[in-house]
């Protein structure tokens, strides 16, 4: 049913677009002699006022035929006083331009019911300034910018949406200028970045420029499905013993407010440990890299100290080139003497940086560890066993998360101000003492987390299917990078979260903003194709736009009338493309004959509009089956 709802209200865009020209074809003075919804031989037809009315079996498209406009017969167009070429350029101008007008004009309708009735729920991320997460090789995380901070502009232009992380790279220059905000989440503190950086590409194909920002901003609830089903944790979820309920938000992971899933994904995997650490008289918490101690040039009484502590962890099992130490020279008790050296200057670099935030920086000589990942420790041989496994202390914010939706602009400010230092730094200063707070305000500390690599959770054997599909089709240095890429995902450590939900965000800016703003991303699509920094598969056709629509359809009424006004919008601006068999190309001929005063032959038209007909004809073809194929391998797992 709802299927049939959408081809409906697709059929009605059509009907929109083709009552245009047919009423102001009709006050021009051309007869019209057919008015078409769809094509193909008609299902259904009747006439009125010499007009013969019909329903195509093919229910995309449509057309209006006004007399003279058959190029195929053997007469002079322009001879026919009532037909198309009949009439002036400017009476055809107005009848091209009236079937887009009509679309545009019903997106502009549509948009102002959409303000009038209080706007849509959006996700956070769609709008907000905040970087969900950034590659760590981009300028500018080297330049210190982090998960966390904002972006104010590209290149002068005011950030939008996610979409300016996709499209500022892509249309810009190789050389960007961003503007942006470091934000200092222990005071709110915020600090205007401005940076000029390159772009690059993340693909081998070099296609797609990024600046490195790699997702935007979210929150990370855990709770019941958005329908009310549950959403139960994965079998042997790390997560299952640790507490955590419906409607806890992850907040804080091993010292690190996170920002995202892909935020958390690189926190479980950036192989350091938490450790607490006594400072003079402060406790203060920094995150290590736990490192093979093969990388390490280690004199010989130090190594000897290494194998006494393996000995004193019952690490015997463990080769001891594959154990894990702190690259630090450490006493009996705990304490940081000096660094130790490693083989590779450029990886030194990277396990004691020059430059880091506060959680990140290298330890200090006299400090104590006392705790490593959330375990209380008290010799170095502790220690040493401690960081051979990963354990993670995640905080959650245990609040009602069903409060009001706050209006777009206004969503950054509000999740600043759900940060509450205070109680959050009591639970995590506290993290591996005797007396560990588990409870401060609306946070509470899970218990200790075991992550355990996606290897080891069951596999879905279509996934599996469609993987091994995936490599078979390849050869060569292709499939050997697509096994790399596999093992690593599959490597990688996760903690068994089950569906996440972002906070919902009310998104209502006034009708000729919302219409600026899809113009604009219309535009920028169109400039992708043009420029080749999209491919034709990213192209939804109509069976892409039913799918896409039925998948927004448990989004409510509003999400449906805006995706009615947003093809409505496309359908009107595409037709205005000067190509010849859509409107804007008849616009385009028609100028040419009103600025030049020659008329052009109905033997050259059908020369120019049918190749321009037949490439149509393969586009929609081509697209239509690579929507099908979409849904095809959805289906099948690929």
């Amino acid at each position: 049913m709802s299927i049939i709802i959408i081809i409906l209200g697709l059929s009605f865009l059509i009907f929109i677009h083709e009552l245009g020209h047919y009423v102001v074809a009709l006050r021009e003075g051309m007869r019209v002699e057919t008015f078409s919804i769809g094509f193909g031989r008609p299902i259904f037809s009747w006439n009125r006022n010499g007009v013969k009315w019909q329903i195509g079996w093919i229910p995309f498209g449509g057309f209006v035929k006004i007399a003279g406009t058959d190029t195929d017969k053997n007469q002079d167009l322009y001879a026919v006083k009532d037909g198309f070429f009949g009439k002036g350029p400017w009476a055809r101008i107005k009848v091209a331009l009236a079937g887009p007008f009509a679309n545009i004009l019903f997106a502009i309708m549509i948009f102002a019911l959409l303000w009038a009735n209080g706007g849509r729920d959006k996700n956070f991320q769609e709008y907000t300034h905040k970087i969900g997460a950034i590659d760590p090789q981009s300028e500018l995380y080297q330049r210190g910018i982090r998960p966390g901070d904002e972006i104010v502009s590209y290149d002068g232009k005011a950030y939008r949406s996610f979409a300016d992380h996709l499209f500022a790279p892509v249309f810009g220059s190789n050389i960007i200028n961003v503007k942006g905000q470091r934000v200092n989440y222990d005071s709110l503190e915020k600090e205007p970045f401005e940076y000029t950086v390159k772009s690059y590409s993340l693909t081998p194909d070099k296609k797609s420029k990024t600046l490195g920002i790699l997702t935007p901003a979210s929150y990370i609830f855990y709770d019941k499905l958005p329908s009310g089903a549950e959403n139960p944790l994965p079998p042997q979820s790390p997560l299952a013993n640790s507490g955590i309920e419906y409607g806890d938000r992850l907040v804080w992971v091993d010292g690190y407010y996170v920002f995202s899933v892909p935020h958390l994904t690189e926190i479980l995997n950036d192989n350091k440990v938490l450790v607490t650490v006594k400072r003079g008289s402060d406790i203060i918490l920094a995150r290590v890299p736990r490192v093979k101690i093969s990388e390490f040039k280690l004199d010989a009484d130090v190594k000897e100290e290494f194998i006494d502590w393996q000995y004193e962890a019952n690490l015997k099992a463990t080769k001891f080139q594959d154990l894990y130490v702190l690259p630090y020279n450490l006493t009996q008790d705990g304490m940081v003497e000096s660094p130790l050296k490693l083989l590779d200057k450029d990886y030194e670099q990277k396990v004691f940086p020059s430059s880091a935030n506060a959680i990140e920086a290298p330890l200090l000589p006299r400090d104590r560890i006392i705790a490593v990942d959330g375990k209380a420790v008290k010799s170095s041989y502790q220690i040493l066993g401690a960081v051979q496994a990963r354990a993670v202390s995640i905080i959650v914010e245990r609040a009602d998360n069903q409060k009001s939706y706050e209006i777009w602009t206004e969503a950054d400010s509000a999740f600043d101000s759900d940060v509450d230092v205070k109680n959050l730094n009591l639970i995590a200063k506290s993290i591996g003492q005797d007396k560990p707070v588990s409870k401060a305000g609306n946070y509470v500390l899970l218990n200790s987390i075991e992550p355990k690599r996606r290897s080891q959770f069951e596999q879905d054997p279509a996934q599996q299917m469609a993987r091994k599909r995936a490599l078979d089709s390849l050869t060569g240095e292709d499939r050997i990078q697509l096994e790399k890429k596999l093992n690593e995902f599959d490597n990688q450590y996760v903690i068994g979260m089950p569906r996440i939900q972002d906070r919902k965000v009310q998104y209502n800016p006034i009708p000729t903003d919302l219409f600026i703003n899809e113009f604009y991303q219309i535009g920028n699509t169109l400039k992708a194709l043009f420029t080749r920094s999209i491919d034709l598969e990213s192209l939804k056709g109509p069976v892409g736009i039913v799918q896409v629509v039925q998948s927004q359809e448990k989004n409510g009424v509003d999400e449906l009338l805006y995706w009615l006004g947003f093809i409505s919008l496309n359908l009107g601006i595409l037709n205005l493309l000067p190509i010849p068999v859509l409107d804007g190309g008849t616009i385009m001929l028609s100028l040419f004959e009103l600025v030049t005063g020659k008329r052009i032959a109905p033997k050259t038209l059908e020369k120019l509009i049918l190749p321009f007909a037949i490439l149509l004809i393969l586009l929609f073809a081509y697209i239509t089956f690579n929507d099908i194929s979409n849904i095809v391998r959805g289906y099948l797992g690929f």
